[in-house]
């Protein structure tokens, strides 16, 4: 008797085991979201194509300040400016002197900083799973519970509980990966860095 009562409590521990190790990482997901109430980094974007070669490498530099407030710069190979606040996100590209304004709910698949604004109830739209481990990151999977949805899934990875990268597959079969850098959380942001005005001469649309 006393050697199945061991054994019983130790398949109880093991599955106990099991049961932490599977939800550590969306644990340290939400843990992070809760705690980050701003965002600094370098940004490195690779567009993957459905073969599996890059397309294009993009950087810049990422801020982020919770609830609703991001900005992408985008510096090389070229120059574009994504701003989100009060509830609109601006697309600036410097090239074609053009800005295109969205609504936020209209604008989910067309940048991954709205799935940590806080602007974007995750739970509501998105089934959230532990994705695994590759060396010390930690991925959790978004998959939308939308139909409408631009793009089949997530994946956000977490180092140390700290955001590290992110990968968008979207419906054309197209990969975005983006890997961060030098991040910093919860120091001061220039509040003017979230204020947009479009510069004379460009054309405006609105959506």
């Amino acid at each position: 008797m006393k050697k199945m009562r061991w054994l019983m409590v130790a398949l109880l521990s093991v599955n106990s085991l099991i049961a932490f190790a599977e939800e550590a990482p969306v644990k340290q997901f939400k843990t992070f979201l809760s705690s980050a109430k701003s965002i600094t980094a370098n940004f490195k974007q690779v567009l993957i194509n459905e073969a599996g070669d890059p397309l294009q490498t993009s950087y810049g530099q990422f801020y982020l300040q919770r609830p609703g407030k991001f900005r992408w710069d985008y510096t090389k190979p070229f120059q574009q400016q994504i701003i989100s606040t009060s509830g609109k996100v601006w697309f600036y590209d410097t090239d074609l002197e053009q800005v295109t304004i969205k609504k936020l709910d209209e604008s989910v698949g067309s940048t991954p900083a709205l799935l940590l604004s806080g602007d974007v109830p995750l739970e509501d739209n998105y089934n959230i799973e532990q994705q695994g481990s590759d060396g010390n990151m930690n991925w959790v999977k978004l998959v939308p519970k939308s139909q409408d949805s631009t793009f089949k899934y997530v994946l956000i990875g977490l180092e140390k509980g700290v955001l590290s990268g992110m990968q968008l597959n979207d419906n054309f079969g197209q990969l975005t990966r983006i890997y961060f850098s030098n991040l910093k959380v919860n120091q001061s942001i220039e509040a003017n860095l979230f204020e947009f005005t479009a510069p004379k001469g460009v054309d405006v649309f609105s959506e």
